[in-house]
């Protein structure tokens, strides 16, 4: 069983996409609220961190697509958000107890020599609704640097309209940045720190074409 994956539906003007933006940046957004609130609800028997969950919700996306190992699914998480967020052994297993313990993957053992086995996680039925559940949330903390990067690969999961707001909340946030390092570099001499100056600009840099690249990905979904 695979998560129905999101077609386009009508969209909104870019106008009311803004606003919306505006109006969730606003909340203090309960990253769970949409969640079942009887106290068997998954959510409320194990509480997490907003990391925790971004964990969770990268490690969901990756075994909706294949079964894996913790090794594997290690190699997966650093071959997609780069070694700077790569993840330890520390931290993926307790995760995927956790997630095990939940219900939302569960566990077989592949032989691999008569006295030795590895563990392979897959995604349970439980563990898809929990997918769409994550999926269909939107808050101003997925267009911060560690989140946004994380929801993005599975945007096929998301509706077209939040995908749009998330790209544009994104795209907000960073034209804030660019005009703060804008300002820095402006009232900064080149000559005072050399490698701070240059990497102000390299930053910008990088900034710069991010906002680019999110104004071409907005208006393919607005087309």
């Amino acid at each position: 069983m695979a998560v129905k994956k999101s077609t386009k539906s009508s969209m909104p003007s870019l106008r009311s996409v803004q606003k919306q933006v505006l109006e969730v940046d606003e909340q203090d957004f309960d990253l769970d609220s949409t969640a079942d609130a009887s106290p068997t609800s998954y959510s409320e028997k194990y509480p997490a961190s907003r990391r925790q969950i971004g964990l969770e919700y990268a490690l969901l996306g990756l075994l909706e697509q294949s079964s894996a190992h913790g090794y594997e699914l290690r190699k997966r998480l650093i071959a997609l958000y780069g070694p700077f967020r790569a993840i330890s052994f520390s931290v993926l297993y307790p995760q995927l107890k956790r997630m095990l313990d939940g219900g939302l993957i569960e566990v077989s053992h592949l032989p691999v020599t008569s006295r030795r086995s590895k563990i392979l996680y897959a995604i349970t039925k439980n563990g898809l609704a929990r997918l769409q559940q994550l999926s269909a949330q939107v808050s101003p903390n997925d267009w911060e640097d560690e989140n946004f990067g994380i929801k993005f690969p599975f945007f096929s999961l998301t509706r077209a309209e939040n995908r749009v707001t998330i790209m544009q909340g994104r795209k907000n946030r960073l034209e804030q940045k660019a005009s703060l390092i804008q300002n820095e570099i402006k009232n900064s001499k080149k000559n005072s720190d050399t490698y701070l100056y240059e990497w102000r600009v390299h930053t910008l840099d990088s900034i710069q074409r991010e906002i680019s690249w999110l104004n071409k990905m907005i208006q393919a979904e607005m087309n």
